[in-house]
């Protein structure tokens, strides 16, 4: 059998795309909750903790799973979602010679630097626990920060981690779906 594109036809599309509204519903209500939540910190303190009442916050009940855990499963899935259903918008000739080559770039550049970022922040929560243990004190992995790029908003560095993550998944994703040989429009037989 010959691998084939997902067409709107197959019975598969409608399940991507159902999971992909699904995904796009977990998003944007943890974004909701996430900015009202650091609002009111940044009211009642003048300071917040990036990430931090999203990642310490259990959905649907306690001990369950973390707010910052259903973002990094939503928009790796999301996106997977979205590349299955959306390849036709870049199939074929549609991305071609300049354009491409700055997509590519652009990709990897992205991939680059959320990689970074992730070995970063791990190295630091991995530091901080150490410093911790030596201290004699296991500190609480869930409240660790680091006050970068700026002392008066630092991010939770669990919830850096996750985040830059999925950012690396998914622009490593993209990157290795423009650089892979693509079929034409043509080829998959349907018009």
């Amino acid at each position: 059998m010959k691998p084939r594109h997902l067409e709107k036809t197959d019975s598969g599309y409608k399940v991507y795309l159902y999971i992909f509204y699904i995904c796009g519903a977990i998003m944007l209500s943890t974004l909701v909750f996430g900015v009202y939540v650091t609002m009111i910190e940044w009211i009642e303190n003048g300071t917040y903790v990036m990430g931090e009442a999203i990642h310490n916050t259990t959905i649907p009940f306690e001990n369950f799973a973390r707010v910052s855990t259903w973002i990094f499963f939503s928009t790796i899935i999301g996106w997977y979602s979205v590349s299955r259903i959306g390849w036709r918008r870049t199939a074929g000739n549609k991305i071609v010679g300049t354009k491409m080559a700055l997509l590519q770039l652009m990709l990897l550049g992205f991939s680059i630097i959320t990689l970074y970022e992730v070995i970063y922040n791990f190295t630091v929560l991995n530091a901080q626990i150490t410093a911790g243990v030596i201290d004699g004190m296991v500190p609480d992995i869930d409240r660790l920060s680091v006050a970068y790029p700026d002392p008066d908003r630092p991010w939770n560095l669990v919830f850096a981690t996750k985040v830059f993550l999925a950012a690396f998944i998914i622009s490593t994703h993209a990157f290795y779906l423009s650089i892979k040989p693509r079929k034409s429009l043509d080829e998959t037989g349907i018009e």
